[in-house]
């Protein structure tokens, strides 16, 4: 029975860890669509890179820095539980590669091929395991503080502040330190990019939105505490992350498809403490305020994060963290076990990480190697200037 019951843990969190790598699909296509179509071809191929990237990174240094476990035994030993922990493994990983991937669509269409894919390597072997072993592992007894403190430590059960979070706010610091594509604005106002596919950009957000009910339900990691509780709410923030960015963004295309996102971003952190009822509040807030902060930072504080990551990820994620104190509370219907401090506290530390994490990262890479594509570079494009064709071949075609 005990064979049966890791073999049958392996397999559920390997199929958690499959769904979640589609998800890295989803993040491509979301960017293809969103992305002029001369930066295209950039997007496919920064995806996969960065994620074989991060799998070196994450195994030979990440996963030690977040739970001081390492790979380097016999394969006999490794078999253990019938290999259980390397399925762990590659289910977390799918979870730390996700954040290069939320970078790539803030720096989209100017950023530098191989400083990117160092700093990939940097930050999942770095920066996200530290806070990683923080949230998941109580490491520097940060946890058990705030649970003697408040009464509970830190509840991200699906990752909002560690992954989203995370990823959001690394993204910002990137984008203000890239700065702004060339021509995006200028003195007489702001040049218009709009999308360049809607159907590309709603394949990557429908791939994403799928995958995320494994990012979310198989957080549980073994089978005797999957939820269906996990899954219910994570369809109710769907919802109500759609239909309030539909209809506050007035019925753009662009912010119905990134609505379901924002509101799955926000509920993976108390997905399995929340009565659905709030998880719909939780995602319809996370909407609204993507839709929001996004018109904001683009428009008028003219900061010019591509596919709005920082408010869809950064700011959400944080919403997500803040919000299981409040929907996670028995007299909001909630199952308990959480404190508003905790919450807060850790999610400000979070972006403090985050913001000092990317920075110095994307700092020091810019001072060595630059980070960005130079003018001609960034006019060709990053299809032909990094990988010397276009998605369509009518450019490089002599006839």
């Amino acid at each position: 029975m005990e064979a049966l019951k890791t073999g049958g843990d392996v397999l559920f969190i390997l199929l958690g860890g499959i769904m979640v790598l589609a998800m890295h699909a989803g993040f491509a296509f979301l960017e293809v669509g969103t992305v002029r179509k001369k930066n295209q071809v950039n997007a496919l191929v920064k995806i996969l890179a960065d994620f074989a990237v991060s799998t070196i990174a994450y195994f030979f240094i990440g996963y030690g820095v977040a739970y001081g476990i390492h790979f380097f035994a016999g394969a006999e030993t490794l078999m253990a539980k019938n290999g259980y922990e390397l399925t762990r493994f590659f289910f977390l990983l799918t979870f730390a590669a996700a954040i290069p991937a939320i970078i790539s669509g803030g720096i989209a269409e100017r950023a530098r091929f191989h400083p990117q894919l160092a700093a990939t390597f940097l930050i999942v072997g770095f920066v996200y395991p530290f806070f990683e072993s923080i949230a998941w592992n109580h490491a520097f007894g940060i946890q058990d503080w705030l649970a003697k403190t408040f009464g509970a430590g830190f509840h991200d059960f699906a990752g909002s502040v560690v992954v989203h979070a995370m990823g959001g706010w690394i993204a910002l610091a990137a984008v203000l330190l890239l700065g702004a594509r060339r021509g995006r604005y200028t003195r007489n106002g702001m040049a218009a990019h709009p999308p360049s596919s809607i159907p590309f950009l709603a394949l990557g957000a429908w791939i994403l939105t799928v995958g995320w009910f494994g990012f979310n339900v198989m957080s549980a990691q073994t089978l005797d505490k999957i939820s269906g509780l996990v899954a219910i709410n994570s369809l109710m923030a769907m919802v109500g992350g759609t239909l309030v960015a539909l209809l506050v963004g007035r019925n753009d295309p662009g912010f119905a498809h990134n609505g379901p996102l924002a509101g799955l971003v926000a509920v993976c952190a108390g997905s399995d403490v929340m009565h659905p009822i709030g998880a719909l509040v939780v995602g319809g807030v996370a909407g609204g305020l993507f839709v929001y902060m996004f018109t904001l930072t683009q428009n008028r504080w003219k900061v010019d994060d591509v596919l709005g990551v920082w408010p869809l990820h950064g700011l959400c994620g944080a919403w997500g963290g803040i919000a299981v104190g409040i929907f996670g509370d028995p007299r909001l219907g909630g199952a308990g076990g959480v404190a508003f401090m905790s919450q807060l506290l850790l999610t400000g530390l979070a972006v403090a990480v985050a913001l000092t994490g990317g920075g110095a990262v994307y700092g020091l890479l810019k001072a060595t190697l630059g980070i960005r594509l130079d003018q001609e570079q960034e006019f060709e494009g990053a299809d032909l200037s990094i990988h010397k064709i276009g998605a369509t071949a009518e450019r490089e075609t002599n006839w």
